[in-house]
């Protein structure tokens, strides 16, 4: 997606906030599908893109009603069919009712986005045929976009409660699984995120068989992860002992790079592979693997 189109979305948006097919409309004005626009929102902005239209419309809203606008009638310009369902989301975001807001209680400011030119990207990626995976994984559902301090915050918690379920699964690969992090069923409220590992056949089998295992994991949540064929756009961190931080790094500088170059997303998960079990511990790395058209 080129910088201008996203420009051009971004100003209809604001333009049109009362609009009822905005998000298909501002899709339109970028050129791209719906599903593809959404992606590349997240993305660019850290934000999905329902979530931006909400919190700009209800921070209009705030300004209408300052100006002396009934409760109605700005429930009504902003989408909103009644003013009992206007009133419930506002105070959601806002933390005050309207007519609180109307008498001059302090409420919040999502500030509209914007893009500047700031500069050429440097970050290099490898367009590649990804091979058809057999992975045995957990997963948590997310909210918010896939980029963004947000994933992070929750990708690390997800990680830290559930070090015995990885550890089982490493050992089931006899200490040499590669480990993924799979992401998919991506829409504006969130996506799944799974923590998998790539096992021979026999262990795939052995993680759901007590006889061979010895322990029952059926309250593990443990489940088959088939991913299929796919070209990817693959970006890898800096080889070292601890990649982590680069990786932190990668993902926060993805949000120039899709600024500076088009690459339209094809509907598959994202991989995120993990190879931590080299022979020397100084070429450890992370890529990050996303499915294009």
């Amino acid at each position: 997606m080129e910088r201008k189109d996203l420009q051009n979305a971004l100003a209809y948006i604001e333009a049109s906030l009362g609009e009822p097919r905005l998000m298909g409309q501002a899709a339109e004005q970028a050129h791209f599908s719906s599903f593809h626009f959404r992606r590349m929102f997240g993305i660019l902005c850290g934000v999905p893109l329902g979530e931006y239209i909400r919190r700009r419309k209800l921070s209009r809203a705030a300004l209408d009603l300052k100006k002396g606008e009934k409760v109605l009638d700005v429930a009504l310009k902003y989408g909103y069919g009644t003013s009992e369902s206007f009133s419930r989301a506002f105070r959601k975001f806002h933390g005050v009712n309207p007519i609180e807001a109307k008498r001059g209680a302090p409420v919040k400011n999502f500030a509209p986005i914007g893009l500047t030119a700031d500069g050429e990207s440097t970050m290099s990626c490898e367009i590649r045929e990804l091979p058809a995976k057999t992975l045995v994984g957990f997963k948590t559902h997310f909210h918010g976009a896939p980029f963004g301090e947000e994933r992070l915050r929750q990708e690390h918690a997800f990680y830290e409660r559930t070090r015995g379920r990885q550890w089982l699964l490493f050992g089931a690969g006899g200490g040499r699984a590669e480990e993924y992090a799979v992401l998919s069923d991506i829409t504006d409220e969130g996506y799944d995120y799974e923590i998998a590992y790539e096992l021979d056949e026999w262990s795939q089998r052995a993680v759901f068989d007590r006889a061979i295992l010895g322990m029952d994991t059926r309250g593990c949540g443990f489940e088959v992860v088939r991913l299929e064929r796919c070209r990817a756009a693959v970006f890898s961190t800096e080889k070292s002992v601890h990649p982590v931080a680069d990786y932190v790094a990668l993902r926060t500088a993805l949000m120039k790079f899709f600024s500076d170059y088009d690459f339209e997303f094809a509907e598959a998960p994202e991989r995120v592979v993990y190879h931590w079990h080299l022979p020397k511990k100084e070429e450890r790395y992370i890529e990050i693997c996303l499915p294009i058209v």
